[in-house]
């Protein structure tokens, strides 16, 4: 039963397990509170590095989750484990929104270019948004990169509200950008995934490094850029030493204008010719947000299924959902390499990656009301001024031929989406 079990979990859940038994990890914990691995231990069983990166809590093993445990490094080659507070719940972005602009001539940064964090980082800078929510009106670019963190002590609470200390002995961290102004020294933690939470290391070990180093007040800003859209949170530390002090003290969204107005989105109705229903399950992802951020990454390089639920925050079933939902628009194709499920962008996909905002906005909201479950939404929905009841909705669906869609609870379920995406469509209306 157990080697069962092991042939159909990750490579790295089998290979924690493995490390679990051969050196009694939990027993160790549950004696000391914490077990102290180093890589060359490791690197008997797997790669340190692709055994140790773990962004978000769902990217965690599974006898990590099943324990509530966690792992940060302590050195060059030294880990520990522990049932460490070590993640911190991403607060949801408030609905403001401003509107910014790329200078005209900077042909580099157009949107459909904006492949890595560096360039967004760049392109933020370039639009005047770190400016803005850093409040200086002279930053420049200084840090970043690889470098050590120093040595330095430091409390983490753990899951039974009791508090751990913990040395650094000069750890590796990476810093995405830093931006030094007369007042104050801001480090950057960039990402292009959305997701649920963070790693509070990758914001902490920088923060501490450089409150050694400069007299000024360092701090600490996880920018995420995601389908033209930059979100900025900004949080302190109030305890230097205390891994779990961070609060938010700010929280700014900025958005690349596209000018789209309401008469686009009645324009593209007005054109629509609806489309038979595909052989796909209808959409059960209600974050077409999201959707549209695995698509960039997929313009970026085909993934693994193991690759989507592994690096960005997603668990196996919303990699199911999500990726189902890119071919249900015929953005998404899937294929099998080497018996491996992979997932890379469609002709249509790769075409409309490579269209300015504006273009690709409008043409992702032409492909979801070719459906007729959308359509009938969005036009009821324009001829009222108000989203249609659910009930609406179920019965429209009803009506549309959907592939395997039987059962009243289902429809239910299903008409969240439809009311989500519809809401996304709106969204895009560039007030």
């Amino acid at each position: 039963m157990r080697r069962c079990l092991l042939e159909i979990m990750g490579l790295n859940d089998v290979a924690w397990e493995q490390l679990f038994d051969r050196y009694s990890i939990l027993e160790e914990i549950s004696r000391y509170g914490y077990f102290e691995i180093s890589a060359n231990q490791i690197k008997q069983y797997r790669e340190p590095r692709l055994m140790t990166k773990f962004d978000h809590r769902v990217n965690l093993p599974e006898i990590f989750r099943e324990n509530r445990l966690a792992i940060l490094p302590i050195s060059r080659g030294d880990y520990t484990i522990s049932p460490f507070m070590a993640y911190k719940d991403l607060e949801p972005p408030h609905p403001n929104m401003e509107r910014v602009r790329i200078p005209t001539h900077l042909q580099s940064l157009m949107p459909q270019f904006i492949v890595s964090e560096a360039i967004a980082l760049n392109c933020a800078y370039a639009c005047g948004i770190l400016h803005d929510f850093l409040e200086e009106d002279e930053i420049t670019p200084t840090v970043s990169g690889r470098m050590s963190s120093g040595i330095f002590p430091f409390t983490i609470l753990l899951e039974n509200g009791e508090d751990l200390t913990i040395e650094v002995n000069n750890s590796q961290i990476e810093i995405d950008a830093a931006y030094e102004g007369l007042q104050s020294l801001t480090l950057f933690e960039a990402k292009r995934d959305l997701a649920d939470d963070f790693l509070v290391r990758q914001l902490y070990y920088p923060f501490r490094a450089w409150h050694e180093r400069v007299t000024k007040p360092v701090k600490s800003v996880f920018l995420v850029f995601s389908n033209g859209i930059f979100s900025l949170y900004q949080y302190e530390f109030e305890y230097f030493d205390d891994y779990n002090s961070l609060i938010l003290t700010k929280q700014n969204n900025y958005a690349i204008a596209t000018d789209i107005s309401l008469a686009d989105i009645e324009n593209i109705v007005a054109s629509i010719e609806v489309i038979a229903e595909p052989d796909i399950q209808f959409p059960q992802a209600d974050d077409m947000s999201r959707i549209v951020n695995l698509i960039e990454l997929l313009s970026v390089s085909a993934l693994s299924k193991q690759d989507i639920t592994s690096e960005y925050a997603f668990d196996e079933r919303q990699t199911n959902y999500y990726t189902d939902a890119g071919r249900y628009l015929g953005l998404i194709d899937k294929n099998r390499e080497a018996g491996e499920i992979a997932f890379q962008l469609s002709p249509l996909g790769r075409h409309i990656m490579r269209q300015d905002q504006r273009t690709r906005q409008l043409e992702i909201a032409f492909h979801i009301l070719q459906h007729k479950p959308f359509y009938e939404t969005m036009l009821l929905h324009l001829r009222h001024g108000i989203m249609p009841n659910r009930r609406t909705i179920m019965q429209i669906m009803r009506e549309s031929d959907l592939f395997r869609v039987r059962a009243d609870s289902t429809y239910f379920r299903r008409a969240s989406t439809v009311i989500s995406w519809i809401n996304w469509i709106l969204g895009i209306i560039d007030d």
